[in-house]
């Protein structure tokens, strides 16, 4: 899926850049854009505590939208800063426990009236999953790594997720759902797996920039302690 939705993301740019140019012409700034797509995913959430999963799908995908609107307007416009960058993956990880949230609210209340009330753990991993996809690539790039690999991208569970709530709601007893949400906890966490491997790999006795200079004299102490 990761390599479908790359290989969608230039046909997805040519259609929205006349609106990218429009909202750089009338100086909305990127960091508006994030705020707006937050706040529909915070309402996504809610959505899915009051069992409107359809609605709640459809708000996931118009938050995602947004999510490559501030990015495309933030490179146009000249106003891309390490804070709108700090303040979109911020928003980002923020709004992904909302939504969860809400859909642990959803299942233990429906999920309890069929049965369900396992769901509560498995989106439990995977939102938790979904923090760490996260976190293992901004903190291997904090290292100077690149950590870009793995299936299960923010991009890909929103698709996912929302797409899964907005057409097929809570049909044939949410079955669509369940096995969507059980796809991203365990897709998640094969990504987060799949990357540790990844910068165990790419840095595997990489020393750190900071580390103090070895002792020769210490030396055999300071590689146990290592």
């Amino acid at each position: 899926m990761a390599l479908t939705l790359k290989a969608l993301r230039m046909p997805v740019y040519r259609i929205i850049n006349p609106v990218v140019a429009w909202l750089v012409r009338m100086g909305v700034h990127p960091n508006a854009i994030t705020t707006v797509g937050f706040l529909a995913t915070l309402a996504a959430g809610f959505l899915f505590h009051l069992d409107h999963v359809r609605s709640a799908g459809f708000l996931i995908l118009f938050g995602g939208l947004l999510d490559i609107f501030d990015g495309r307007v933030a490179r146009e416009s000249g106003l891309a800063s390490k804070f709108g960058s700090f303040y979109d993956s911020t928003l980002d990880r923020m709004s992904e426990i909302v939504v969860y949230i809400g859909l642990m609210s959803l299942y233990i209340g429906y999920g309890a009236e069929v049965g369900d009330f396992w769901m509560v753990y498995v989106i439990a991993l995977a939102m938790g999953g979904s923090l760490m996809v996260s976190y293992t690539r901004s903190k291997a790039e904090a290292l100077g790594v690149d950590c870009s690999v793995g299936l299960m991208q923010r991009a890909e569970r929103v698709v996912l997720l929302g797409g899964g709530a907005l057409f097929f709601g809570l049909m044939w007893d949410g079955i669509v759902l369940k096995g969507i949400i059980a796809l991203v906890a365990v897709g998640t966490v094969s990504t987060s797996v799949h990357r540790m491997i990844w910068v165990y790999r790419h840095a595997r006795g990489v020393p750190l920039d900071d580390a103090p200079p070895l002792n020769p004299a210490n030396a055999p102490e300071q590689e146990r302690a290592g």
